[in-house]
């Protein structure tokens, strides 16, 4: 049984709540009949499917009149993180579906012309199109100002040109949100942020990545890519402010989903250890595994706690939680992956097993600690900020 005592922590309103029992009723209801044989048709899947349920819609702003497709105002964070964190705990790829969508269409909430959104986040909210967010380059991850892809503005039109890689859903998206170099100051300053259409001519595929937990990647090349200025999000030279802006949004988030993924480990691992014989008694019984277990709880609640936090300080509070979110992706990330390697050292061999919870659970999350910043970037933005604020 899955402990839903969190939900009653002072961070939620009422609605969260019953949101999240809809969900998971929703998620145990339906998840199980989406094929993973094949990945890209198991996101196109898993994006339609959650579209036509209405959870797309917390992933984007409603907009004027709810023109936008928006379930709220403004995306609601600490619904963001529930979505985020019962996908999870239910089906990794799910979880990869719903986070991109809001990820690959964010900047386009915050900073999209009103024809863009309108263009746009319907779609996104409804399942008919899918987003993606093109930010990282071979020599530009960590450090996204050394971005060396490029858009040369030529009249009324900008040229791209240069590469982008691990680009999430790259292969199967609709449109990419990407971010390029536009010279309009040295580093930071001169990025700009542009909405780009997949069928765009001059925009190609160069590469398909296979990573450990399976997830449509791509490296993808822009050749004397035209596209409209009316495409970009934004004043040029915004472009970074905009990447940044969009993931404080959805950082919070992707602790969320570790912290899915741990909570599958723990009631994984604590099933297990009580059925498992263990000389002459069950694994359970050993103060060894009780040990474990306490250590992996209490991991789970203080991930949690850091989590709802954040989310519920920018919905509440609408503070800027660049600290906040980055202690809580820092910490739910890495206790995740101690809470999921105890839960398969308890299935000995059968935990590396291809195919068993635990073991898609291990190739899961690895992915975490390094997307949307890896740990060592947090530490970094923890302290920066710490430094600033001090007296």
């Amino acid at each position: 049984m899955t402990d839903t005592t969190w939900l009653d922590w002072p961070f939620f309103d009422e609605r969260h709540a019953a949101f999240a029992r809809e969900l998971d009723a929703w998620c145990e209801a339906n998840l199980s009949s989406i094929d993973h044989s094949d990945t890209d048709q198991a996101c196109r899947d898993l994006v339609r499917a959650l579209g036509d349920a209405g959870w797309l819609t917390v992933a984007v702003p409603s907009g004027p009149g709810g023109a936008w497709g928006g379930r709220w105002p403004e995306i609601d964070s600490r619904a963001v993180c529930i979505v985020r964190e019962t996908l999870a705990r239910h089906d990794g790829l799910a979880d990869f579906a719903f986070a991109m969508q809001g990820l690959g269409s964010g900047a386009i909430s915050i900073a999209g012309s009103d024809d863009l959104r309108m263009r746009y986040l319907p779609r996104v909210a409804r399942g008919d199109a899918i987003a993606a967010f093109a930010l990282s380059e071979p020599n530009a991850g960590s450090d996204v100002a050394a971005m060396s892809c490029e858009a040369t503005l030529e009249g009324d039109h900008y040229v791209i040109n240069g590469e982008k890689t691990w680009i999430s859903n790259g292969g199967i998206a609709d449109f990419y949100c990407v971010f390029v170099r536009t010279g309009e100051a040295p580093g930071a300053r001169g990025i700009s942020a542009f909405v780009v259409d997949a069928d765009t001519p001059g925009l190609t595929i160069a590469e398909r990545i296979d990573v450990i937990a399976p997830h449509p990647l791509a490296r993808l090349k822009f050749e004397n890519c035209r596209i409209p200025v009316s495409q970009r999000l934004g004043d040029a030279g915004q472009g970074f402010k905009i990447a940044m802006m969009t993931l404080d949004i959805f950082r919070a988030s992707v602790a969320a989903a570790a912290l899915g993924f741990a909570r599958r480990a723990l009631e994984e691992g604590t099933a297990r250890a009580k059925s498992r014989p263990m000389f002459g008694q069950t694994l359970a019984d050993l103060q060894l595994t009780q040990a474990a277990l306490g250590d992996m709880a209490t991991d789970i609640d203080a991930s949690a706690l850091l989590t709802y936090r954040a989310a519920w300080m920018r919905d509440v509070q609408k503070q800027r939680t660049t600290r906040e979110a980055a202690m809580a992706k820092m910490t739910a990330t890495e206790s995740a992956q101690r809470v999921i390697d105890r839960a398969l050292q308890m299935f000995g061999g059968q935990g590396v097993v291809s195919g068993e919870p635990v073991e898609k659970l291990y190739r899961e999350i690895r992915a975490l600690r390094i997307y949307e910043g890896a740990t060592e970037v947090q530490k970094l933005i923890i302290a920066r900020e710490l430094l600033k604020n001090s007296p």
